[in-house]
């Protein structure tokens, strides 16, 4: 086993509400992403992994233990504490020698109207920044930053942007700060590695790039979203489902608000609560302005590392901990729908002194594998509690590259309070082969399958076709056995009584 100054640095760069489709390098032409696709070219792309939930809590406690939220029991956002007996992968790592910090979001529990609870993370330095919305509890990083560092009141700058189309300018945005926060953790001096999370809050609506990046796009170029007229018809019957898009609308038609981003309406918290008339193209504008920002704060951090001598030996993730629907099929946000827009994300990994390089992997693949994956990689044991894969089989050339498991799984476990919406509390759970896409709506007699071979799109519901009943009784008993293997057993049997 490596001893702890013999093993790699860490950087898990995990962005907010990011779609898997918005890197230029991956297939998107319409967006500016230089850094990351030079990052590509370093290391393994994996084109098809998918989220365990598609809402931030539940998701991140997953990939930070390696555990489906059926198995961790962390199923919300805004639950008040984190289980106790849940070990984050972070806090694995800071025993074993590993300096951590983390700047920008944990939501691992509550951030509303306070800093959150922290559990045993491991983390040394804690810079914490949920998000950048004026609702500052003391303790928020980045509003101490902006008001005792760049001498801007937070209030004051906040509201100057409310009634705008844009955000605050690029030098005091919270991606910048986080960049700022890690380039110091960088330059502390020490004699073991270090693992440093980095968790910006954006392109997480509401859609307030900087001007300066928004102005890089002009909306009109731009495609409009996935829709087809009978998503209207189809989406009512989602009604009772929990979705921060109440009613879809045809993103075609042209906005009526007062800003084409839809943030006018006073005292509406834009970050979850979308807006029922908007500009499509626009607001794809600012979330790829959004994102062109962060290529850029990623870009400047891999380039001081580099500078350092440090980028060799150090293991980096860039990630999203799940996607936005940004008016596929007439729907904004996120919410208890497993559309590929909103559960698969981008994941790269690279390790230039280790790891294959410019390789595109196909396979199947899980953000809950990210946490073995770390620990095999610096050379420490799996624990039989993590019920993720190792990846290091295809990141080093050893396997592969087009198959890691056989399906994904990704469930919803009444995570989110729609204002307004339903009360029943929705639970669902989806399956996905690499064709067939199950989605079960527990409780509803309601679900959806779709063929994605034929319908990339999913566009066409198979679940009440007359002549898919073989299909659906065959998908359905493998969507069963897939979430009954999401279950945690409990400790490690060693005796056989």
């Amino acid at each position: 086993m490596a001893r702890a100054h013999d093993r790699p640095n860490i950087l898990w760069y995990c962005t907010d509400q990011q779609r898997w489709d918005t890197i230029h390098g991956l297939g998107n032409e319409f967006i500016h992403t230089p850094n990351l696709d030079r990052f590509l070219e370093q290391g393994v792309a994996f084109e098809r992994a998918y989220c365990q939930a598609p809402i931030c809590t539940p998701s991140r406690a997953s990939f930070l233990t390696g555990r489906y939220p059926a198995s961790t029991h962390v199923h919300r956002n805004g639950n008040d504490t984190f289980p106790a007996n849940e070990k984050l992968v972070t806090k694995i790592l800071a025993d074993a020698g590993y300096d951590c910090a983390l700047a920008g979001k944990l939501h691992l529990s509550r951030a509303k109207g306070r800093v959150e609870r922290r559990p045993d993370d491991g983390y040394r330095v804690f810079h914490w920044s949920h998000h950048p919305q004026p609702d500052w509890p003391e303790g928020h990083g980045y509003a101490r930053w902006l008001s005792e560092e760049k001498g801007v009141d937070p209030e004051k700058l906040f509201s100057e942007y409310a009634d705008k189309p844009y955000g605050v300018p690029a030098e005091l945005h919270q991606t910048t700060w986080c960049t700022e926060m890690a380039l110091r953790f960088v330059d502390e001096k020490r004699d073991g590695p270090w693992l440093l999370s980095l968790n910006p809050f954006d392109p997480h609506p509401p859609f307030d790039a900087p001007k300066e990046y928004l102005d890089r796009y002009e909306p009109s170029t731009l495609p409009l979203p996935l829709f087809a007229p009978h998503d209207i018809e189809r989406q009512r019957a989602f009604a009772e489902i929990d979705q921060q898009t109440r009613v879809a609308v045809d993103p075609r038609e042209p906005a009526h608000d007062a800003t084409p981003s839809g943030r006018s309406e006073a005292g509406v918290d834009r970050a979850s609560q979308p807006p029922e008339s908007y500009d499509a193209r626009f607001i794809k504008a600012n979330y790829y302005a959004m994102i062109e920002l962060v290529d850029a704060e990623f870009g400047r951090l891999l380039a001081e590392l580099d500078r350092r001598g440090e980028l060799e030996n150090t293991i980096v993730i860039f990630m999203s901990d799940h996607g936005e629907l940004l008016g596929d099929h007439g729907l904004l946000y996120k919410g208890c729908r497993f559309f590929e827009s909103l559960v698969h994300v981008p994941l790269i990994v690279s390790w230039p002194g280790r790891f294959a390089r410019n390789v595109r992997s196909s396979a199947l693949v899980e953000l809950v594998d990210i946490a073995p994956t770390l620990l095999d990689a610096v050379g420490l044991p799996v624990p039989p509690s993590m019920q993720g894969r190792s990846l290091v089989p295809i990141l080093t050339g050893e396997a592969d590259p087009s198959f890691h498991k056989p399906h994904v799984f990704s469930e919803y476990w009444d995570a989110v309070v729609v204002p307004q919406g339903p009360t029943h509390h929705s639970h669902a759970t989806m399956r996905f082969d690499g064709r067939y896409k199950s989605i079960v709506y527990h409780g509803c007699n309601l679900g959806e399958i779709y063929d994605l071979e034929n319908d990339p799109g999913e566009f066409e519901n198979l679940w009440d076709h007359s002549g898919s009943t073989d299909l659906k009784t065959r998908v359905l008993l493998e969507h069963l056995d897939a979430l009954a293997a999401c279950g945690w057993a409990g400790p490690q049997r060693t005796a056989a009584y």
